[in-house]
């Protein structure tokens, strides 16, 4: 799965989680509303709606959390590729110079031989 799958994939899970979260919480707050007899209607229904409204502010804060995880991760990435990128172009140019000495020591070699074959060629003479 690509990254930019995955990071819709978990986008979409975190607020449904939390939501499911604020469902139980609210029904968790309402089970216990019953039981008394000095909990009133009015005082149920603050308090389903202040767990409704600190849920909602949950799922917003997780919301911006993922986002800035996944910006994060983001960068991190681009980071790595920039530099992954930087090492191999010194690698490039370690490799040309390495094989420009190679060469020129090449050419040494090849004409320390030649003037090594032309000297015993006249030293051969008959």
């Amino acid at each position: 799965m690509s990254e930019d799958g995955l990071k819709q994939k978990r986008g979409r899970r975190a607020p449904a989680l939390l939501v499911a979260l604020s469902i139980g919480v609210a029904g968790v707050a309402w089970a216990g509303c019953g039981g008394g007899s000095n909990d009133s209607t009015s005082e149920a229904q603050e308090r389903i709606e202040k767990g409704a409204e600190e849920a909602k502010q949950g799922i917003e804060k997780a919301k911006e959390e993922v986002k800035q995880g996944f910006e994060k991760a983001e960068k991190e990435a681009k980071q790595g590729v920039n530099k992954g990128s930087e090492e191999a172009q010194k690698g490039i140019e370690k490799g040309k110079e390495e094989a420009q000495k190679g060469i020129e020591k090449g050419k040494r070699e090849a004409e320390k031989g030649i003037e090594e074959a032309e000297n015993y060629g006249q030293s051969y003479s008959p």
